[in-house]
């Protein structure tokens, strides 16, 4: 199959993770006149649960979610360059589907810039638009659902 796993972050990971994010949002911080700071994303790392995407001894990226009640969110859900569009990502989302399924959290939440691709991966992965904030999309899955990805057989 993929190879892939997740496993637990150390505070060693944080430069890693930090770094993966900042090169691949800053633009996006800027398009949106937001301001980046490494301290907010040190504080947000702190209080979340924070897991690398690997294959074997090589981490691909990383995944940061959060939790209340009712949902499981990703906060953070970055995959260094070359491996992009590799079924890293939709891999990482499924696994993180079944972890709120089996925690028996009704959804599954994420936001997304409105101007990041990101966003198609998301609705292949069954998540839909269900707010807006400004540059971000609200998005959420019901856990309820068929655990498969919609619209394939497997």
């Amino acid at each position: 199959m993929s190879g892939f796993e997740l496993r637990p972050a150390r505070e060693t990971d944080l430069a890693f993770a930090r770094e993966l994010t900042c090169c691949g949002m800053l633009r996006y911080y800027i398009r949106h006149d937001l301001l980046w700071l490494d301290e907010a994303f040190d504080v947000a790392w702190a209080g979340r649960e924070n897991l690398l995407i690997c294959q074997g001894a090589q981490v691909l990226g990383f995944v940061s979610l959060s939790r209340d009640q009712r949902a499981l969110y990703v906060r953070e859900l970055h995959v260094l360059p070359a491996w992009r569009g590799q079924g890293a990502g939709s891999w990482t989302l499924q696994q993180v589907f079944e972890m709120a399924r089996k925690e028996r959290r009704g959804l599954l939440r994420l936001t997304v810039f409105k101007d990041n691709p990101a966003q198609r991966l998301y609705e292949r992965m069954g998540l839909q638009v269900v707010g807006a904030d400004d540059c971000f999309w609200r998005m959420e899955r019901s856990t309820a659902a068929v655990s498969a990805v919609p619209g394939r057989n497997e």
